[in-house]
């Protein structure tokens, strides 16, 4: 196998060779930042400051669960599921001022941020070039996030009708019936779920039981942490009988922000670390 240099190399080389384009060029190439965005995150109270988790790698991690099914609990267009699976939160918005902080200046979890109209354009938009199948299911999952806001206002109201109209096209052009998407949607749930169980540290302690949600083959699903901190699940859904999953996450050490532009540095700078989970069945 021919081994190719990083284009990033090959470019810092061919800079190197004409000296007076060094000074102009290098610093833009190799170390400008990417430009500092907030996004949609699980924040964790720690001793030490704050554990926070991007949306998206949430989003990984419920595919993760997923890619390790039974094949009997997985659908049809399974790659493509699994794509909605990991974008189903892909969706982001441009914040300013304070918009991801708290009143107290704490970075804000996604839960005491509402959903807006502008995330879900956005994540619609981004996902018809992923194909129909993965767009019928991201669009169920707006119509399960936004149709309690129905009568909200007309802005609403038509974003929701244009998702109805949306899935029968794809049902349409899939040749699928209204319930077949039923069950790879049951999955992105079920795996969204546990997900977001693991992600926000909702264990019960002293091995208590938690319920998942209902699987794609209609059967409650329960979760727990072993006295070897392995978690187990009843019934056990996975083709494997040990497994080990991950994601990233960020440890902030500043316990307040003035503003968002402080928040997303912070972040941009703080180390990459990873947390596991080892899920075992009993």
């Amino acid at each position: 196998m021919l081994y190719r240099q990083p284009l990033v190399g090959k470019l810092a080389q061919r800079i190197n060779c004409f000296p007076n384009l060094h000074a102009r060029y290098k610093y833009n190439l190799l170390v400008t930042p990417i430009t500092l965005k907030i996004l949609s995150m699980i924040v964790n109270a720690t001793p030490q400051g704050w554990e926070v988790i991007y949306q998206q790698a949430h989003g990984m991690l419920a595919a993760q669960l997923a890619y390790y099914l039974k094949p009997e609990l997985q659908c049809a267009h399974w790659v493509e599921t699994l794509v909605a699976i990991a974008n189903h939160d892909n969706r982001q918005r441009t914040w300013h001022g304070q918009d991801g902080l708290t009143p107290a200046g704490a970075p804000a979890d996604f839960t005491l941020q509402p959903n807006t109209l502008e995330q879900a354009h956005a994540l619609m938009d981004a996902v018809r070039f992923q194909g129909r199948w993965v767009t019928l299911l991201t669009s169920m999952h707006m119509i399960y996030l936004y149709e309690s806001r129905r009568g909200e206002n007309q802005t609403t109201d038509t974003f929701l009708d244009a998702q109805l109209e949306l899935q029968e096209s794809c049902r349409k052009t899939l040749k699928l019936t209204k319930k077949q998407p039923q069950q790879a949607y049951a999955i992105l749930q079920w795996c969204d779920r546990l997900s977001l169980i693991l992600c926000r540290n909702e264990l019960p302690a002293d091995e208590r039981t938690l319920e998942i949600t209902t699987g794609p083959d209609g059967k409650s699903y329960f979760v727990k942490q072993l006295p070897s901190q392995t978690v187990s699940i009843n019934p056990w859904p996975f083709a494997e009988t040990h497994l080990e999953v991950s994601l990233e996450y960020r440890e902030l050490y500043q316990l307040q922000f003035k503003n968002d532009a402080e928040l997303a540095t912070a972040m941009h700078q703080a180390e990459v670390k990873y947390k596991s989970w080892v899920l075992e069945k009993e």
